[in-house]
C-alpha cells in the first residue's frame, strides 16, 4: 500500500518551501489518480488549518523542527485531528516517510511527538483565540474583528459549498447530482463535479458565483472594457450581451488564457490585449460605454477556496495593493464615454480595499456620480457599494461599486 502521506508531502513541499500556489502545485505534481481525492483533501485541509497546526507544534515541541519534518508533522496532525485516522497507522507512515526522505535522525522525534502531543488550551486574548480557533493569521483577525465584530469568525470559517458550474446548454444532464441552486440562470454549485468532454465543447464552464454576480450587475452595452480580465470568465460572459468586449491583461501568458477561454466558449466578439491598467492608453480615452475594473486584491473573500492565501498574504501587502487599486480605477475612468458606466470590484472583505478606495476616487473625480448596483445574491449595503460575505453569499466574499460619468 502506498504511503498516504507521500503525495501530500510532495505537493505541500512546493507550497511551504518554494512559495507556489496550491492549485499550481497540485496540477504539476504526478500523484496517484486513485488516491487523488484523498490527497487533495489533505493538502487543502493542512493549509486551511495551518495556524492551528502551528499552534499545536509550538506548544509541544521545544524547538521548531526543520521544514521537511514540520510538513510531515502537519500532515500527520491533520489526519489525526480532522480525518479520524488510527493513531498507529498515521504515526507509522510519518516515520516511514521521514526515513524515506533520508531524515533517519529525525525519525525518533517524529515518532515521539505524534505519540505524546497534547492539544493546548486556547489563548486568553480574544484576537489570538480567534486566530487559533479559525486558523487565520492574527493580522487578518484583527482587521476583520475591527470591521465586522462578532461576524469575523463566520467570515473566516464559512465553508466552500462546492464547485460552481455555469452552463451554456445541457444543464439538465447534470442536475441529478447533488447541487445548490443560485439566483443566477444556469449557475449551480455541485458537491462533486467531474469534468467531461462537454467542457471542451463549451457546454459549460467553471465560474464562481462572485464572478457571475459581478457580471449580472452590468447592463448590456455596445462596447465594454474588462481590465485585469484573466482568466477571462467575466469577459466571456459579458460578451454574450455586449456587442464588443476588450479584455486587458498585464502578462502575455494571461492574455493567452483569455483567448483560449473565449475560443473554447465560442465567443468571437472579444479582443484580448496586453496592457498595464495603471498606464494611460490614449487609444482608449472616452472609448467605452462600460468599463469594469476587477482589480488585484488580497483575496480575503475567497480563502475558503484558496487556503494558501492565509499563508502567503501579509499585512504589509494591503498598502501596496490599495495604491494599485486606486491607480487602476483612476486610469481606467478616463476610458469611459460621457454618460457611461464604471464598475469597481474585488474579491476582498477588507474595507480599505473596497469602500475606502471608492471614497478616495469620488473625492478625486467629481465628474463621476455614485450608483448603487443591484444584485439578487444576498449581500450587505455599505456606504458606497455592495459587500458580499462568504457566510451569507453562497461562499463568495467580494465587493462591487458602480459610477456614472456625468454628461
Amino acid at each position: 500500500m502506498t504511503n498516504p502521506l507521500t503525495d501530500p508531502y510532495l505537493i505541500l513541499s512546493k507550497v511551504y518551501k518554494d512559495g507556489k500556489f496550491l492549485k499550481q502545485s497540485v496540477s504539476e505534481t504526478p500523484i496517484e489518480p486513485l488516491n487523488k481525492p484523498r490527497t487533495v483533501k489533505i493538502c487543502y485541509g493542512v493549509l486551511e488549518k495551518d495556524v492551528y497546526l502551528e499552534y499545536i507544534l509550538g506548544s509541544n515541541a521545544k524547538k521548531q523542527p526543520k521544514a521537511s519534518i514540520k510538513i510531515i508533522l502537519k500532515i500527520a496532525l491533520y489526519m489525526l485531528e480532522f480525518l479520524s485516522k488510527h493513531d498507529y497507522m498515521v504515526v507509522d507512515y510519518a516515520v516511514e516517510l521521514t526515513k524515506k526522505l533520508g531524515k533517519e535522525g529525525a525519525a525518533g522525534f517524529v515518532n515521539a511527538f505524534l505519540r505524546t502531543y497534547k492539544i493546548p488550551s486556547l489563548p486568553e486574548k480574544a484576537d489570538e483565540r480567534t486566530s487559533v480557533e479559525c486558523s487565520a493569521p492574527l493580522w487578518l483577525v484583527k482587521k476583520l474583528r475591527r470591521s465586522y465584530k462578532s461576524e469575523a469568525a463566520q467570515i473566516l470559517t464559512a465553508p466552500s459549498l462546492g464547485l460552481c458550474v455555469r452552463f451554456e446548454r445541457g444543464a439538465e444532464k447534470y442536475l441529478d447530482k447533488p447541487h445548490t441552486n443560485t439566483p443566477f440562470e444556469n449557475l449551480f454549485i455541485f458537491n462533486n463535479f467531474v469534468r467531461d468532454e462537454n467542457f471542451f465543447t463549451g457546454d459549460y464552464t467553471f465560474q464562481s458565483v462572485g464572478s457571475v454576480a459581478i457580471c449580472s450587475a452590468i447592463p448590456a452595452c455596445d462596447s465594454l472594457l474588462d481590465a485585469c480580465a484573466a482568466p477571462g470568465g467575466k469577459s466571456v460572459l459579458l460578451a454574450k450581451r455586449c456587442k464588443s468586449v476588450t479584455s486587458t491583461e498585464l502578462h502575455p501568458h494571461r492574455v493567452e488564457l483569455i483567448n483560449s477561454y473565449a475560443q473554447r466558449m465560442g465567443v468571437t466578439n472579444l479582443m484580448a490585449v496586453q496592457a498595464d491598467s495603471t498606464v494611460f492608453n490614449p487609444e482608449f480615452e472616452n472609448k467605452f460605454d462600460t468599463v469594469l475594473c476587477d482589480v488585484p486584491c488580497s483575496g480575503t473573500g475567497v480563502i475558503n477556496e484558496n487556503p494558501d492565501i492565509k499563508l502567503f498574504r501579509k499585512e504589509s501587502d494591503i498598502e501596496s495593493l490599495t495604491k494599485v487599486q486606486l491607480a487602476i480605477l483612476e486610469n481606467c475612468s478616463r476610458y469611459v464615454k460621457s454618460g457611461g458606466l464604471l464598475f469597481y470590484s474585488t474579491c476582498s472583505v477588507l474595507p480599505e480595499e473596497n469602500d475606502s478606495i471608492v471614497c478616495n476616487f469620488m473625492r478625486l473625480h467629481p465628474e463621476y456620480a455614485l450608483n448603487k448596483p443591484v444584485s439578487p445574491l444576498e449581500h450587505r449595503e455599505t456606504k458606497y457599494g455592495l459587500q458580499f460575505l462568504p457566510q451569507i453569499s453562497l461562499g463568495a466574499g467580494f465587493y462591487l461599486a458602480s459610477f456614472t460619468k456625468k454628461q
